[in-house]
């Protein structure tokens, strides 16, 4: 993709303006934004849905809105428009036939994506209209799914999802990663974006911010907290010293934790280092921020 361009009526600033990416094949990339920034708008033109009015966009050679692209695409909307007089199993059945699969296995193939995103088979033949927005979330997946898609594009697909729905998309995401799936993953939710995602694209008007490398270090500076065991009890001078040690300065004292700053990831891991080897029973460190957050503040 490389200077996408893209306006609306009764809008003056573009929604897309000179936005330019690569997606890697078989990667999960993030696309995290505010509101309006043009997250949804690109996802529009990856699919075909919308033409720019400059730039190019291709997929594996070939138009967005190419048959044979489309045949390897899987996608997941924002916002769900199913028609709610179906039953679940009629509907996965209807786009089991549209992905071109085959008839033979129909019913199998069709239990089995219900059963993949853990949708209980007592509502299997229920009405969609009695679907709460997380079980419509899951179903929406399952769809995406339904014809084994080798790209998935996906917007805001964990919206409504309790935490077991979260914890069930996280895991599909990782399995459809280690299977070379290349996933295009938009969401708020910047914890899970975190989670699963090797870089991540921040987009503001319309433009392409910066790019996360999740898979590598981070180089910047953030706080980090580390909790102890509670039956030590380390002194707050022997452990603000064993933090400098490492590069570390302590910034608050709560017993069994305590913040420090730190620069970077290789100070962390001497800082952990430096308290275990200073005989504190260290049970977990972890950042009091998201590496994304940063992005927004």
């Amino acid at each position: 993709m490389d200077g996408l361009c893209k306006s609306y009526r009764r809008r003056e600033a573009r929604a897309l303006d000179g936005f330019s990416i690569e997606v890697r094949p078989g990667e999960i990339l993030g696309l995290i934004g505010p509101n309006g920034a043009g997250k949804t708008t690109f996802l529009g033109c990856l699919l075909g849905f919308l033409e720019p009015d400059a730039g190019r966009i291709e997929i594996g050679g070939m138009a967005p809105d190419s048959l044979s692209v489309r045949r390897l695409v899987g996608y997941l909307p924002e916002r769900l428009t199913f028609d709610r007089w179906m039953t679940a199993r009629a509907f996965l059945r209807l786009h089991h036939e549209l992905a071109e699969q085959p008839g033979e296995s129909r019913e199998e193939d069709v239990a089995a994506s219900l059963m993949r995103v853990q949708i209980d088979s007592s509502a299997w033949d229920t009405g969609l209209a009695r679907f709460s927005r997380g079980m419509l979330q899951r179903l929406g997946l399952a769809q995406a799914l339904i014809g084994r898609p080798r790209i998935l594009l996906l917007d805001e697909p964990a919206s409504g999802v309790d935490p077991a729905g979260l914890l069930l998309f996280r895991q599909l995401f990782r399995e459809l990663h280690a299977d070379g799936v290349t996933i295009v993953l938009n969401s708020h939710q910047l914890d899970q974006i975190e989670r699963v995602c090797d870089r991540v694209a921040f987009i503001a008007s319309g433009r392409l911010g910066q790019i996360e490398n999740l898979s590598e270090g981070a180089d910047s500076s953030r706080v980090v907290v580390v909790r102890w065991l509670a039956d030590g009890a380390p002194e707050r001078e022997q452990v603000a010293a064993l933090g400098q040690t490492a590069g570390a300065a302590l910034l608050e004292w709560t017993p069994p934790r305590a913040a420090f700053s730190v620069p970077d990831d290789r100070s962390a891991a001497a800082l952990v280092r430096a308290l275990v080897e200073g005989g504190i029973a260290v049970a977990e460190m972890a950042p009091r921020e998201g590496r994304l957050e940063r992005f927004f503040t």
